[in-house]
């Protein structure tokens, strides 16, 4: 958690771009609220004069209402282009951060706790930045009023200030317990959307055990739903029975005024003005009381934003978020060499330690993966990827390491698809032009053919039709994806896991070999021991290390043999049309 000078200093960093329109703001709503003092006093020296308003005055009071009227319109209008920008910066920041940030860094901050920054909490921001505009003008309008009440009156004005002060304190009181509790709902939330994604994600299992859906429903959702609820409840009203106490006051005031009158002699102006300032004054000071919860919360979301901003300090370098396209070519292979990653663990337990690997993948190579859960193999891939950064050694390419000047490059050596992947429905970056999406349907209709879900997805402007599809058919789509990429190198993480046997045959016996031959390496983590004789190279990996690295003989593999004998080994005819 950063400390309130981090978040004070974000909110300063977020906001110099626009301290000249947040001036102007401030310039033309404190004139709309001296031309609303000048109001009030010229209509009470109309009261207290003969002849009403003519001449001159009418063309002053004119004169003040046009002020008042145009300040405050230039003061919304520069709150609101403040507001505008603002939210978008913060957004557009965030957004940065977050694709800059280093995957180790992500995955260890979680979505539930992600989410509601980018969305509540900036919303929090832009609500206190949209009234930010007439809590200045009620601002300006409220001193405005006290100085000329100090000018009618001094003694009055000082019993005045007394009992003002009073009611400040209440409210200053009433916004520090507030605060407090706006944070600890805010810190509830993150729970109440982590078991939303529980009831979300997970709602076929909850169907099959009671027990545990009784138990998120009633033992986190109703919990954390009733703490939110008496949590804001208790602040809210904190501020409700502030601004309450800050209505009757005013209404004491005057009593206390007219009492006053009743036993001291007091020009009929005097009382007049108090009587109609303070009736006026009301309404601006309740403005500003009612910006205090909006003020706490948005605190809140700038220590919230300022937190992930710090989280988030140290983006991975040189990673290029303004062109695309470009990356690295390779010749021969990649490699590892004295590679070793260790991660973080909690006090008093040994960390997970991958290394030192010494590896080297050749183009061409179709590499298989295997070992036990725990053993390593996802680590290694995002080693070999690039997604990690190696502690000690180096990744290769073609015998040169990588750096982190050129990483962001190596990466685009690389198609993937992870066993948690994302499924991106567009498929054409506009860096390619229209010709290409135009070419896309024809080039990707094979292989959605081939693997049998042309009769549910097309390709429409450069974007799949849709990805609403079974586990089994998303992973076919995310091949087909790979297949138009075109990439050199393609890493499969399980794919063939959620696969029937048929398209399982498929993928190891026609589909990888196939991309071999066309000379693309493959990187396949895999359980399936019955298709390892198809890979040029099976790599074991056990507790963080290779333990073997095991060579198969070209005579063993599926293309030294006749093209009946794969269907033979299954009973499984496979009918497609190959592009």
């Amino acid at each position: 958690m950063t400390s309130p000078g981090g978040h004070r200093s974000e909110a300063l960093r977020l906001l110099r771009p626009f301290l000249p329109w947040i001036a102007l703001s401030a310039i033309t709503g404190v004139c709309a609220g001296v031309a609303t003092v000048f109001l009030l006093r010229t209509i009470n020296e109309v009261l207290n004069q003969q002849g009403g308003m003519a001449g001159g005055l009418l063309f002053t009071f004119i004169g003040l209402c046009l002020v008042a009227l145009f300040g405050r319109m230039a003061s919304d209008v520069s709150t609101n282009f403040v507001g505008q920008r603002l939210v978008a910066q913060v957004r557009k920041s965030l957004a940065q951060k977050i694709l800059a940030a280093p995957i180790d860094a992500l995955e260890r901050y979680r979505t539930h706790r992600l989410m509601p920054v980018l969305s509540q909490d900036v919303d929090m921001i832009s609500d206190a930045a949209f009234v930010l505009s007439s809590t200045l003008i009620a601002l300006a309008v409220a001193l405005g009023c006290l100085t000329y009440l100090a000018v009618l009156s001094l003694p009055l004005f000082c019993l005045l200030m007394v009992a003002l002060v009073l009611g400040a304190t209440a409210q200053i009181v009433a916004q520090t317990r507030a605060e407090a509790g706006f944070w600890k709902a805010r810190e509830h939330e993150d729970q109440l959307h982590k078991a939303y994604r529980q009831i979300s994600e997970g709602a076929k299992e909850l169907r099959m055990h009671r027990e545990r859906r009784v138990g998120i429903f009633g033992g986190q959702i109703e919990r954390i739903v009733d703490d939110i609820r008496r949590v804001n409840g208790r602040a809210i009203n904190i501020h409700v029975m502030a601004t309450a106490f800050g209505s009757a006051l005013f209404f004491l005031l005057i009593a206390l005024i007219l009492g006053w009158a009743a036993f001291r002699s007091t020009e009929p102006a005097v009382l007049s003005g108090f009587v109609l300032v303070l009736l006026f004054i009301k309404g601006p000071i309740d403005i500003i009381a009612g910006t205090l919860p909006n003020v706490g919360r948005a605190k809140v979301a700038f220590k919230r934003i300022a937190d992930l901003s710090a989280r988030f300090a140290t983006p991975e370098p040189h990673l290029h978020l303004e062109r695309a396209g470009g990356g690295a070519a390779m010749a021969q292979g990649i490699g590892m060499r004295g590679v070793r990653y260790a991660f973080d663990a909690p006090e008093g337990e040994a960390p997970f330690v991958l290394g030192p690997i010494d590896l080297e993948l050749r183009r061409g190579e179709m590499v298989f993966v295997v070992g036990d859960n725990g053993s390593g193999k996802t680590t290694l891939i995002k080693l070999l990827l690039g997604l990690y950064a190696p502690q000690q050694g180096e990744v290769l390419l073609d015998g040169a390491a990588v750096t982190p000047q050129s990483r962001d490059d190596y990466r685009q050596l690389f198609t993937t698809v992870f066993s948690d992947f994302y499924l991106f429905e567009d498929l054409v970056s506009r860096e390619k032009g229209e010709a290409a999406a135009h070419a896309l349907p024809q080039a990707a209709l094979p292989y959605l053919q081939r693997l049998e879900i042309a009769h549910k997805v097309s390709v429409k402007d450069g974007a799949f039709s849709t990805v609403d599809l079974s586990t089994g058919q998303r992973k076919r789509l995310a091949l087909v994806h790979a297949y138009l990429e075109g990439r050199p190198v393609l890493v499969f993480d399980e794919w063939a896991a959620d696969q029937d046997p048929a398209f399982r045959h498929l993928f190891y016996t026609e589909l990888l070999p196939e991309l071999r031959a066309k000379g693309h390496m493959l990187v396949v983590i895999s359980h399936d021991d019955r298709y390892f004789h198809v890979a040029d190279r099976v790599i074991t990996m056990r507790a963080g290390r290779i333990a073997e690295d095991r060579a198969r003989p070209a005579a063993s593999r599926p293309e030294a043999r006749p093209a009946h004998a794969h269907t033979q080994q299954t009973g499984v005819e496979i009918h497609a049309a190959h592009p």
